[in-house]
């Protein structure tokens, strides 16, 4: 599977964007798909991640703003994400998992995106 992300970019304080990662391969509905980020000096840590189309799974600090859905059809996965706040800064990648458990963990992850930038201007 190889994975690509785009929607990045700078939005202010309060802003929306939605990020979209394409995937190859005929058996993306076979994976679990998360999305992870990595603000500057931190380590890489789980935002979201979606089991088939309509199980997903959020970490505490994304609840209610950030949504990830999955398009089978066009082999995608989205994060919308709205009311953006500066600690949203960072590089997000999407990742794929094989089986069917929800994985919140980096090493739980088999394939990789590039990441793609999201600067939430104060």
């Amino acid at each position: 599977v190889q994975l690509q992300a785009s929607g990045g970019g700078l939005v202010q304080t309060g802003g929306s964007l939605r990020l979209s990662c394409a995937a190859s391969g005929q058996t993306f509905r076979a994976y679990v798909m998360g999305w992870f980020r990595q603000a500057p000096g931190k380590e890489r840590e789980f935002v979201a991640a979606i089991r088939w189309t309509t199980i997903p799974y959020y970490a505490d600090a994304v609840k209610g703003r950030l949504t990830i859905s999955r398009d089978i059809a066009r082999n995608t996965v989205y994060l919308q994400m709205n009311s953006l706040r500066f600690e949203d800064t960072a590089v997000y990648y999407c990742a794929a998992k094989n089986g069917v458990e929800i994985g919140m963990q980096i090493y739980d992850y088999d394939y990789w995106g590039q990441g793609t930038l999201v600067t939430v201007s104060s």
